[in-house]
């Protein structure tokens, strides 16, 4: 079966995917990756249907292409190449995942460890492809009830997904996404980016303004969690009262943002 397996990596990689990489990356992010993916599923679903399940050959809680996992390389090859004991362990781990043979949990946890393996060492070359990877080590890891580890994977999991989206802009809002919370993932990366908002406030105020510092300090504070009133807005009128709008619309949202993504991480929802 492994000698199975490896040979339908390798006859993929010749003939198609080589061809793939051989493009340059912005002509390789355009066309996408779906209809090697495609061929990619062929292939498993061949080996699947040929598949001799060991039975109670199978010894203990190891998996059966454990020898195809121990060769796993977690580097891309010379000009962007995937390391073929890569792609032989994506092919493997996939049989292995959708095989006849029922998991234990303790394999379950060794193979979402392999795939999330897989899925860093495919993320700079085969975006989609690692969005595969990833995919299957967070339902695995979900199903083992590690919490960390299936973060990791999710986040893991977005990041591949962005650098596989060939539209410019949504991946603009995927980095801003990233950047603030982690997709979610990283929630007190918000408490930054609101401390970042509060300062920048501050600062705008105070060259506007002629109260106080302190006075100006507390206003931008307080008007962040609770919009003040017009005549508590350190001394501003007129147009330059715009600043505390805007910044209380903006503590509205990120606020909001922060304790849903907390509440979310806190009770796992």
């Amino acid at each position: 079966m492994f000698t199975r397996v490896d040979r339908s990596a390798r006859a993929y990689a010749d003939e198609e995917l080589h061809r793939f990489l051989a493009q340059k990356w912005d002509v390789r992010r355009r066309e996408g990756e779906q209809a090697l993916l495609d061929s990619f599923t062929k292939h498993v679903e061949a080996i699947v249907a040929k598949y001799d399940p060991p039975g109670i050959r199978r010894r203990s809680d190891s998996l059966l292409f454990a020898r195809g996992y121990a060769r796993l390389d977690q580097t891309a090859g010379p000009s962007g190449q995937v390391s073929p004991e890569v792609l032989v362990a994506l092919f493997a781990a996939e049989v292995e995942y959708r095989g006849p043979l029922r998991l234990s949990r303790t394999q379950s946890r060794r193979l979402a460890e392999v795939y999330e393996l897989i899925g860093t060492a495919l993320a700079p070359v085969l975006p989609s492809h690692a969005a595969l990877a990833f995919q299957r080590a967070w339902s695995l890891f979900r199903q083992d009830g590690d919490t960390d580890a299936e973060d990791r994977c999710g986040l893991s999991l977005a990041r591949a997904r962005r650098r596989a989206q060939p539209i410019r802009w949504r991946r603009g809002v995927g980095y801003f996404s990233d950047l603030v919370c982690g997709y979610g993932y990283r929630p007190y990366r918000m408490l930054l980016w609101i401390v970042l908002q509060v300062g920048l406030s501050i600062v705008i105020v105070r060259w506007l303004s002629t109260a106080s510092t302190v006075t100006v300090v507390y206003d931008c504070a307080m008007n962040y969690l609770n919009p003040l009133s017009s005549s508590d807005t350190a001394g501003l009128q007129g147009a330059a009262q715009l600043v505390f709008v805007v910044q209380a619309y903006a503590g509205v949202l990120s606020t909001s943002v922060f304790f849903a993504l907390l509440v979310r991480r806190w009770f796992r929802l």
